[in-house]
């Protein structure tokens, strides 16, 4: 008889499985995912019951409000605990609090006896294109959440992929259309590397394929169509956060730049701070 291995998977859209589409019939949703893939993974030698507790937009409040009891509840073997750049976007940027919220889930968690699955995050100004304006400052909040999840590791142990040592992540054919969601081959290379950590600690099955198969073809015109129906809308969300403190960014630094002395743009600039 299989073992049987109970999974539970936290945090936001990547984890909900946005940028990598499926018939419904696969999944209700319409999106898998990579936390989906590795579970199916696993199910080819055990006998798996998963929970996706993930939502899209998710911050690391949300997974402690409204995510974190039925993962403990669900007593799992195994729980990723993936969030924290929606935090990053939010001029109520606040990274005691996020520390407070990582380090609470990653306790219950543990508390379980689960393995936690974590991840370091890249640059992702560097994928966006972002101009260094923003990107510098935007590197330093997501290298303030890198830095708990440092913590986390250091206290309760587990596995943990650091993206920005994966230079697949650089490749443009690794994320969706919006460049915040992974396509299919991203969810699938991000599952492969839980998936190469899992076995390595002794767990025997079928790896993550990295070639897509069961998703749903994209073409220019669903990109467009997907873009004007969430891409759009979220920018706009993200544009009342994101607005006020762009300008503020911009005339510090440009301050600093005509005074002859560069400021530093801290973690802790936002509104809201």
């Amino acid at each position: 008889m299989a073992r049987y291995l109970r999974i539970a998977s936290l945090g936001d859209s990547t984890t909900f499985g946005i940028g990598d589409p499926v018939p419904t019939h696969v999944s209700p949703s319409g999106w898998r995912g990579w936390a989906r893939l590795l579970s199916g993974a696993l199910s080819s030698a055990y006998d798996v019951s998963a929970c996706n507790l993930a939502v899209s937009g998710a911050t690391s409040r949300c997974v402690v409000e409204g995510q974190l009891a039925d993962a403990v509840a669900h007593r799992p073997d195994v729980a990723s605990l993936v969030v924290g750049v929606n935090d990053t976007m939010r001029s109520t940027w606040d990274v005691a609090r996020i520390r407070h919220d990582l380090m609470s889930a990653a306790e219950a968690l543990h508390g379980t006896g689960a393995l936690l699955l974590t991840a370091r995050f890249h640059d992702h100004g560097r994928v966006f294109g972002l101009p260094g304006v923003l990107r510098r400052p935007l590197a330093a909040r997501i290298e303030a959440v890198n830095r708990v999840y440092d913590e986390v590791h250091a206290t309760y142990g587990g596995l943990r992929v650091d993206l920005a040592t994966c230079p697949e992540v650089l490749d443009r054919s690794f994320w969706s259309v919006d460049r915040l969601h992974p396509s299919e081959l991203g969810h699938r290379l991000f599952a492969r590397r839980f998936a190469d950590l899992l076995a390595a600690e002794g767990l025997d099955f079928e790896p993550v394929a990295v070639v897509p198969e069961g998703g749903v073809t994209t073409s220019w015109r669903s990109d467009v169509r997907w873009m004007v129906a969430e891409g759009a809308p979220w920018v706009g969300r993200r544009a009342r956060d994101l607005g006020p403190w762009a300008v503020r960014l911009a005339w510090t630094e440009a301050r600093g730049v005509r005074d002859g002395v560069r400021e530093p743009v801290g973690i802790g600039v936002g509104v809201g701070q």
